[in-house]
């Protein structure tokens, strides 16, 4: 009877599933999208838009008598078809209007809407990428908050568009456009295309026109209105313009004056030039979303203003910088026609950032940049995921680290198969058969396939639309008598097809062999004249795969010496790191501190044992001169905490040279290596610091805070030790910030358990994609529960910050 029971539980859990399944293709087209013209004004008051919109459409192809229009959390006030009063519905968010007659095809008519547009009441939510979905948004409308600017802008992707005017709101739907935006003269405005004109009114606004002549979809729409600081560059003739706030505008070409060598070298390597009349790149308040591609009207969130101090160590929105401009060929000027598709868009994208860094800094860079993109997917446990699904929950949920992350993996495998010219030249063929259009993942193999004369069923079929990922056990067969090594390739789970290059080193001497892999079990038989010193699977580093083959420390030792790609280096030194007390292996990690790329220096500072008896003296050496000498700002910071650890006077004056430097890694390096010598001047030191650089400097001054023990400095620990605790990879640093939150959750301070749960909430839906908004509600239960046991006499006050706080992450 049990099992019985347990058989009819899953059989209609099975059929229950199959019943909830949909069909995600792409929108049928009755009528389509022609060109668009907006008249808007903003409602301050009230967070809401006044519109008038006139839109052309045609039928597709039948004969139609009717338009649906997506929009959404309207007041209509009157529609009208080609200056005619029409009957229409409006209801679901839904515009529905009778045309009067029966239109043709390429018939046009243009269809009028005056409306009010009001996002606060839109009722669709958001994904883990982008956080809300209500279209347009105001920011301290009423110039209430004196830390915010006064701000409105707009965020498209998925549908969204249709929050602010009405639209047919698919991807596979293109239009022109014109906006005639009135605001207060104060402010200046930013959409897509053209600034035509601007014209003052008597009642103190400005009318902006602005206009876009070349179609695109309706999720890349785009308005920005501010007070910012607009700093100009230019390309070939056209403008590339970045809009900021006054604080950064001497800093705006640090953080952006890449770009117009972006655009040289995409257009160099798509072939195809960009195709559109300027590039704005506008940086806004509490964006919802990282960045966003709106053609030529680029924004991105505040964490993209950064300091001259940080850009000197690194400007870490560089690669957002190029991911959204190279959206303008893949995304913009070609649309993948469904949110099914979405990889194709977004892979490229991410793609481009290798493709940038390999251009402009090497191959080290690249293939950093391309393994942590990797690890963030295998992290992710999507491997259930498709690159193309068309049975997806909610669109929203596409926007995650397949179609990203693994899809830049799967384009960067393609690369390698095709070979480096079919591969542009595919690319190439792609953007141009379907300019101004959109296409799917198959067309994208079509355009491969006609370049480069392959079948490409087979790699389309296992890696867009199959899951997983390539999973190697690797075992060594040796034959002294006839001299020949076996290799043993064994698939564990799913069996892919793939080429393989494994390297064999004999002496210091390399053969390279590929092979093709495509069953569960392959053995492949190579000769040698001495013994191999490595074997080298999957040297070219170019597969999406774990691989298990079972090196030893000598193998490790000899990769790391001989073996070049950056994935060499760093796995062998990962596994030298484990056994410092082998003399040639601390010798290894610390000829590594050598090393030509700069994030492999680092590791060998971060991984070092000075407490090793080998060669201390010699690694000692090598350290002081990286703390004073590196070219690159991050090595000296992190060989300043390597010495810091060494606790000895002598480095004093290091130490306080660094605290005048103009790196803020340096600067927060230095702050804390001074305090385990000198904690009074450490701490004078700290007091005569700014908010804003206390801020970029939180690293050092919480673990300062928290080594004092200062508890009346919790609401500041409380801002950061979430930081600490969780996105830092060091262990002492994770223990130590551990025990600063528990002094907060015990303690009766307001403004730290404030401050705390505000973070978990931000890092909450920040990080929702790895499923951190679950493990913060846990964690802020259990705060509650603290509290509940407590004797602190505003209990009750405080259970409610942390009860709302969970509240905002389950909603």
């Amino acid at each position: 009877m049990k099992n019985l029971l347990l058989t009819l539980i899953l059989l209609f859990s099975v059929l229950l599933t199959a019943q909830e399944k949909e069909y995600r293709g792409e929108r049928e087209k009755i009528n389509d999208l022609v060109h668009t013209k907006l008249k808007v004004n903003f409602n301050f008051e009230k967070s809401q838009m006044n519109g008038e919109a006139w839109i052309t459409l045609s039928p597709h192809f039948y004969p139609t008598n009717k338009l649906v229009l997506d929009a959404k959390s309207f007041k209509i006030y009157e529609v009208k078809i080609n200056n005619r009063n029409a009957p229409y519905n409006y209801s679901n968010d839904e515009l529905t209007i009778e045309l009067g007659k029966t239109y043709k095809k390429e018939e046009n008519y243009t269809v009028y809407i005056k409306y009010t547009a009001k996002p606060e009441e839109v009722r669709q939510k958001g994904s883990n990428t982008i956080k809300e979905a209500k279209g347009l948004y105001f920011i301290d409308p009423k110039d209430e908050d004196p830390e915010k600017p006064t701000q409105i802008w707009t965020q498209g992707e998925t549908e969204s568009s249709s929050c602010w005017f009405p639209t047919i709101d698919s991807p596979n739907q293109k239009t022109t456009e014109e906006i005639y935006m009135t605001v207060p003269n104060k402010f200046v405005t930013l959409s897509n295309g053209e600034l035509i004109s601007q014209t003052s009114n008597a009642d103190g606004t400005r009318t902006d026109y602005w206009k876009m002549d070349k179609k695109h979809a309706p999720y890349l729409f785009f308005m920005g209105v501010g007070e910012f600081s607009i700093v100009k560059d230019t390309w070939n003739g056209i403008e590339v313009n970045y809009y900021v706030e006054k604080e950064y505008e001497s800093v705006a070409k640090d953080i952006f004056g890449k770009t117009p060598e972006m655009m040289t070298f995409f257009s160099t390597i798509t072939g195809v030039p960009y195709q559109w009349n300027k590039y704005s790149q506008i940086v806004v308040r509490d964006y919802v979303s990282g960045a966003m591609e709106n053609t030529t009207a680029v924004v991105h969130g505040e964490a993209a203003q950064q300091k001259k101090g940080q850009l000197i160590d690194e400007n870490i929105w560089e690669e957002t910088i190029a991911h959204e401009l190279f959206h303008h060929w893949f995304g913009d000027l070609v649309t993948a026609e469904s949110w099914s598709n979405l990889t194709v868009n977004e892979s490229f994208a991410t793609y481009s950032v290798y493709l940038w860094y390999e251009h402009k800094y090497g191959k080290d860079k690249a293939n950093a940049h391309m393994y942590n993109d990797v690890q963030t997917y295998l992290q992710s446990q999507s491997e259930d995921k498709k690159l193309v699904r068309f049975y997806y929950e909610n669109r929203e949920d596409m926007f995650d680290t397949v179609s990203y992350h693994k899809g830049n993996a799967i384009l960067h495998m393609l690369r390698d198969v095709l070979g480096d010219e079919a591969f542009f030249a595919g690319m190439k063929n792609y953007l141009i058969e379907h300019k101004f259009g959109t296409a799917e993942a198959q067309e994208l193999r079509l355009s491969f396939e006609e370049v480069s004369g392959k079948d490409l069923n087979w790699f389309f079929n296992q890696w867009y639309y199959g899951d997983g990922h390539i999973r190697l056990s690797v075992t060594y067969d040796y034959n002294t008598i006839i001299n020949t090594v076996t290799v043993n390739i064994n698939q564990q789970g799913k069996t892919f097809k793939f080429p393989l290059s494994i390297d064999i080193y004999e002496g210091n001497s390399k053969t390279r062999h590929n092979v093709w892999v495509d069953k569960t079990r392959n053995s492949f038989t190579f000769p040698f004249n001495k013994l191999p010193k490595l074997i080298n699977i999957d040297a070219k580093h170019v597969l999406l795969a774990e691989i298990d083959d079972k090196k030893t420390l000598d193998n490790y030792i000899f990769q790391y010496k001989n073996a070049s790609h950056y994935l060499d280096r760093r796995y062998a030194l990962e596994e030298i790191a484990k056994h410092q007390d082998n003399k040639e292996a601390f010798n290894t990690l610390i000829k590594a501190m050598n090393d030509s790329y700069y994030e492999i220096r680092i590791l060998a500072l971060e991984s070092v044992d000075l407490f090793q008896k080998y060669y201390k003296k010699e690694a000692i050496s090598k350290i002081e001169n990286l703390a004073k000498f590196d070219k690159k700002t991050l090595v000296r910071a992190a060989a300043i905490e390597v010495l810091g650890k060494l606790v000895e006077v002598k480095y004093k004056s290091l130490f306080e040279k660094g605290m005048n430097s103009k790196s803020y890694a340096i600067l927060g390096k230095s702050l804390f290596s001074l305090y385990q010598i000198d904690r009074e001047t450490t701490l004078k030191k700290i007091n005569t610091l700014n908010s804003d650089t206390e801020k970029l400097l939180a690293e050092a001054i919480t673990n300062i805070y928290i080594n004092e023990k200062d508890k009346t400095k919790l609401p500041f620990i409380a801002n950061h030790v979430l930081s600490g605790m969780f996105l830092s990879n060091n262990k002492r640093v994770q223990q130590l910030y551990s025990e600063a939150f528990k002094w907060i959750s015990e303690s009766d301070n307001k403004e730290a358990i404030i401050n705390l749960t505000n973070d978990f909430v931000k890092l909450g839906k920040l990080y929702k994609k790895f499923n951190f908004d679950k493990m913060a509600i846990n964690m802020l239960n259990q705060l509650v529960y603290t509290q509940q046991q407590s004797s602190n006499e505003n209990k009750e006050e405080l259970i409610l910050i942390l009860k709302t706080g969970m509240a905002k992450l389950i909603e």
